[in-house]
């Protein structure tokens, strides 16, 4: 049941990646994420309002938003600032970068994780994962190699360097996910919930102080039906994924591989939708790194 939910997750995500990129080519990226942020905000309103003054009614179904004080709060906040600074990171890059190119760097997000524990953590690895950390920078090595022919050099590359940063902090995020679930004991939907509610705030002064004085030296918005989907997806995605790591049995290991595979989904909306180049080398790049994250997973 849970494999199945998760796959949900993967799909929704894959799409959710396919929509930033529809959406932010040639377009502003701070107003995009302002209103796809707001998007998320939209779904939980609801839960947080009758939560807060209605508990009785909705306490015993999916939609009740507990408030934990404000320690807690103080603690997901942190998460709405690494991811925040992930997704201006990621953003960014993905509107000057191949989707192609993108999808398997994101993917790799699972090596950044194990190598952060063992330079911070003092872990030690198998062999085994070795390998896997080696196949993965072998792949990325080859894309950059790949990346030459379409004028992408990952070694000058800013965008490179930023999807790079994103996909870090997206591994210190996944961390403080666990972190948050298992060790605090936080509800999931207190996290998503107001998780989404912090991230809209703080998008807000991105938008008034960096994006609206300097509107007219960049790209300028341009409103896309695309643009709020990238919100509903991603509250999709991360509902089902929440949802599939509550059910019992649920192993958080197999999870982490099925929601990885969703980078398939945008990787060829980018060699079909945008008709990016060298698409069979990239997918056997692609490949390469997924199993490298597999082998990673199965040798914890």
């Amino acid at each position: 049941m849970w494999v199945v939910i998760v796959i949900f997750s993967a799909v929704f995500l894959g799409i959710y990646d396919v929509f930033k990129k529809l959406s932010l080519t040639h377009n502003a990226v701070l107003p995009v994420m302002l209103i796809s942020s707001g998007t998320s905000l939209l779904f939980f309103i609801p839960g947080i309002i009758l939560s807060t003054w209605y508990p009785n009614v909705v306490e015993q179904t999916i939609f009740f938003v507990p408030f934990s004080g404000s320690k807690v709060q103080f603690l997901i906040f942190l998460k709405s600032c690494i991811v925040q600074a992930s997704w201006v990171f990621s953003f960014f890059a993905l509107k000057h970068l191949p989707i192609s190119i993108v999808s398997p760097i994101r993917s790799s997000g699972p090596m950044w994780t194990l190598l952060g524990a063992i330079f911070i953590l003092g872990e030690t690895l198998s062999v085994m994962q070795w390998g896997g950390v080696v196949l993965i920078i072998a792949c990325l090595y080859a894309y950059s190699l790949a990346g030459r022919k379409e004028g992408i050099h990952f070694r000058n590359n800013i965008w490179i360097a930023c999807i790079f940063a994103g996909t870090i902090l997206g591994s210190i995020s996944a961390l403080y996910d666990k972190y948050l679930l298992a060790t605090c004991g936080i509800h999931k939907m207190e996290i998503q919930a107001w998780f989404s509610v912090y991230q809209f705030l703080l998008m807000i002064p991105f938008v008034l102080l960096v994006w609206y004085p300097n509107r007219t030296k960049t790209d300028a918005f341009s409103w896309r039906w695309t643009i709020p989907l990238i919100g509903v997806f991603l509250v999709l995605a991360d509902f089902f994924y929440f949802y599939a790591l509550s059910i019992p049995g649920a192993l958080i290991s197999v999870v982490s591989i099925i929601r990885r595979s969703g980078v398939i989904i945008s990787f060829l909306s980018g060699v079909i939708i945008f008709k990016e180049h060298n698409g069979k080398t990239k997918a056997f790049l692609l490949a390469g790194v997924l199993v490298g994250v597999y082998i990673l997973y199965i040798n914890r």
